[in-house]
């Protein structure tokens, strides 16, 4: 059902990586779109309404919001990782999440730097370029803790830095990529072993939500609640229920509730 997507996904990717685009500020240094970005998304936008009829979009750029709550809605985030992509750094991925009636259904990531396309379909399993893959079985004390400090609102940072540490100094070590969905998948295929970051959106990761769940992982928002796919959202995600709930209570130990609402 979802061939011509993935398809398309990689189509996208092989564009991007041989092309040279300029970027320019969204929102200050720290939040930049690349012409590849919005290249990118016009093209998937395109080649799913071909394939797909009626198709709905909720899209990174431009925050291009079409919801089909009737059918399917595809989240599309045309370069996760913008940064890294616009400095030559090879951590950046197209990702497209697939909602019906607001519950995801089908996930695809792919970073052309180094050709790994991630996919996953409700109940079907998780793979890595055709292979099966599943996370880690390791303890939180040999976990590799993925997270950040709030890029877009730098007033966080100094509570998500007390979580972290707080994570690290029971964990093995701490890691950043830069591309909350990469960081998905990497927990997803047993490399990572715990996520945490403060604030995210939708297109961040909702194909890799399921490209986790479908390879044995735990995921959540705030407090263990179920993430939203409509609006930014903490999330919280390990490879076992036990670690999941270590980090949420480390969470809840210095905040009380989502220090914000959009």
């Amino acid at each position: 059902m979802f061939e011509q997507l993935i398809q398309a996904v990689k189509q996208a990717g092989k564009h991007i990586k041989q092309g040279h685009f300029k970027s320019e500020q969204k929102d200050g240094f720290a939040n930049i779109v690349t012409q590849a970005d919005i290249w990118s998304q016009n093209f998937l936008c395109e080649q799913i309404s071909k394939y797909y009829e009626n198709a709905g979009f909720i899209c990174e750029e431009e925050h291009l919001l079409k919801e089909n709550k009737n059918g399917l809605t595809f989240v599309i985030d045309p370069i996760d990782g913008t940064q890294n992509f616009s400095r030559g750094i090879g951590e950046y991925a197209i990702s497209v999440g697939v909602l019906d009636k607001g519950e995801v259904i089908f996930g695809v990531v792919y970073n052309p730097a180094k050709d790994e396309l991630y996919v996953a379909e409700k109940g079907k399993g998780a793979y890595l370029n055709g292979k099966k893959i599943s996370v880690s079985k390791r303890k939180l004390n040999d976990a590799l803790f993925c997270t950040a400090l709030s890029l877009y609102k730098k007033d966080y940072a100094d509570v998500c830095a007390k979580i972290i540490l707080d994570i690290y100094k029971r964990s093995n070590d701490v890691r950043r990529f830069g591309s909350c969905a990469l960081e998905l998948c990497y927990l997803a295929k047993g490399d990572c072993d715990l996520f945490f970051e403060m604030r995210v959106f939708p297109w961040d990761y909702c194909a890799s939500f399921l490209i986790l769940k479908e390879a044995g992982g735990e995921i959540c928002g705030y407090g263990g609640q179920k993430c939203s796919f409509n609006k930014p959202t903490m999330v919280l995600a390990s490879n076992s229920k036990e670690s999941l709930q270590e980090l949420i209570n480390t969470v809840n130990k210095y905040l009380d509730k989502v220090p914000y609402e959009e």
